[in-house]
This record gives structure tokens, C-alpha cells and sequence, in this order.
């Protein structure tokens, strides 16, 4: 029990939050109504096995830097309360559970399921070449809300294409604002990030805009699905909080940054999945 429960910090398994409110949001657009059991079952068992696959071989890649970062060191890696073969031995079985779940929802989930693993696993390396390095791990989260929508149609629509871009704006929006505290670190050992590029005080108004640009993708979500005033006033109170987010960082101030991206975040994600959920079974659009 204490390595599962030293595996389970590893991953963060608690961040799961993140993605799969949108994964059930775009179960629920898909059917228009309630998914059945299996559906929902093997879209949890999908989703956390590739959230979990990502996040044991982010901290495997991450480790050299890990070790350097003072803001990171006690972290189960660096530590040694997880052995490098302990955590890739969890990424080889979650990666198996999401190609077995992919399998067991239709064939075209089975057959996208080694792209979505390349994506989600990819992210890794981007902070090595590039200042976008936000943007790919928001592709990698926006997985979740298409991947769902497969599960259930089995087919592409534009409907989920347009929400896995709200989720692409909404996490690198967050996350470059986690990057700010790692400003000092990432320019010493070369690491790319938008605030290592820019500054933080630029970097925080890239935020605002990919904040922004999220609100409307969102709503038009609601625009392509029909769906009715639930939902608006959801996106509404997403945009508030949004600006509350913002509020509470500044270039001189840093101190709230885990409340802005951990407390502010884990809400829009609930928020916005209870709100979807609502709007398609009491109306029924």
C-alpha cells in the first residue's frame, strides 16, 4: 500500500481532474443523453491509464532536471521513494489499460489509440525545443473530450474538435502560469518556456488571451450542440473565475500560483462538466 500510495503521488493522480470532467462532458454531447454504463466505465478506464501513462513517463524524462530544481527534488523520483523501474514499470501497464479500453469501446478508438499515447507521451520532450511547449501539453489533455466522443459515436464531429481546443487555450493558459515559478530554473538549464522567452509579465498577458480564446470556444460548443441556459450561465461563471485566476498572479507576485492553477482550475473543470451534464438530461436538447 505505501508504493501504491508513492505511485499515485508520482503521477499526481489527484490532476486527473483536470481532463476527465471534459471527457465526460464530451461522452454526454455525443449521446445526447446518458452514455450507457460500459461506455462511461471504459472511458474512465481509458482516460486514466493514458493520464497516468503520460505523467510516469513525464517524470522518468523529467528526472535529470528534477534532481536540479529545489522546487522539485523531495518529488518521489528525485527522492528515491520510486525506482525508475517501478515508475516505468506503471507507464507499460496504463498504457495497456488505455489500448485494451480503446479496444473494447470500437474500432476506431482502438485504431486512433497508439496516435493518442504519441501525443500525450510527446509532451515531454517539448520544453527542450520549444517556447510552445504550453500549447502541446494542452493537445495532450484535449484527447480527452474527441476521445470521448469516439468512444460513444465512433466517428469525428466538429463539436468535439472545437471543445478540445477550449481544453488546448485553457491548460496552457494555467500552465504558463505554473512555468512563471520555474522562471530562474528554466533559463539557467535552458529549459523553453513562454516565460523563460518572454518575461512573466508578458507571459501572463499570453495567459489572458489563451484564457480568453477558451471562454469563446466554449461557448460556441453551446452554439454547435444547441444546448440551453445551464450551460451559458456555466461558461459565464467559467469566464469569472478565469478572471479571478488572473487576478491573484502578477509579475511581482507569485505566492497564489498553486491556488490559480490547482483550486481555480479543478472548479472551471467540475463546473463546466456538471453544467453539460445538466443542460443535456433536464432539457433534453
Amino acid at each position: 500500500m505505501t508504493l501504491i500510495r508513492r505511485l499515485l503521488r508520482l503521477v499526481r493522480f489527484e490532476h486527473t481532474l483536470f481532463a476527465l470532467p471534459f471527457a465526460i462532458m464530451g461522452a454526454f454531447l455525443a449521446a445526447d443523453g446518458w452514455p450507457t454504463g460500459k461506455q462511461l466505465g471504459l472511458i474512465l478506464m481509458a482516460m486514466v491509464g493514458a493520464r497516468t501513462a503520460a505523467m510516469g513517463f513525464n517524470r522518468i524524462v523529467d528526472l535529470p532536471y528534477d534532481r536540479l530544481n529545489p522546487r522539485t527534488q523531495q518529488w518521489e523520483l528525485p527522492s528515491g521513494k520510486v525506482t525508475v523501474p517501478q515508475a516505468w514499470a506503471l507507464v507499460t501497464i496504463s498504457a495497456a489499460v488505455f489500448v485494451l479500453a480503446a479496444g473494447l469501446l470500437n474500432r476506431l478508438a482502438l485504431s486512433l489509440s497508439p496516435v493518442a499515447l504519441a501525443i500525450v507521451l510527446f509532451y515531454s520532450y517539448t520544453k527542450r525545443f520549444t517556447v510552445l511547449t504550453h500549447l502541446a501539453l494542452g493537445l495532450a489533455l484535449s484527447v480527452a473530450p474527441t476521445g470521448a466522443w469516439i468512444a460513444i459515436k465512433g466517428s469525428f464531429a466538429l463539436a468535439p474538435l472545437v471543445l478540445s481546443a477550449a481544453v488546448v487555450m485553457w491548460t496552457a493558459g494555467f500552465d504558463i502560469i505554473y512555468a512563471c515559478q520555474d522562471y530562474d530554473f528554466d533559463r539557467a538549464t535552458g529549459l523553453r518556456s513562454i516565460p523563460a522567452r518572454f518575461g512573466i509579465a508578458r507571459a501572463l498577458l499570453f495567459s489572458s488571451a489563451l484564457h480568453v480564446g477558451m471562454v469563446l470556444a466554449v461557448g460556441a460548443v453551446g452554439l454547435l450542440t444547441a444546448r440551453g441556459a445551464i450551460y451559458y450561465a456555466a461558461v459565464a461563471l467559467t469566464a469569472a473565475f478565469l478572471v479571478y485566476e488572473h487576478r491573484i498572479v502578477s509579475p511581482g507576485d507569485l505566492s497564489r500560483a498553486d491556488t490559480a492553477f490547482f483550486t481555480v482550475n479543478g472548479i472551471v473543470s467540475l463546473l463546466l462538466m456538471a453544467a453539460t451534464v445538466a443542460d443535456v438530461l433536464v432539457l433534453g436538447r
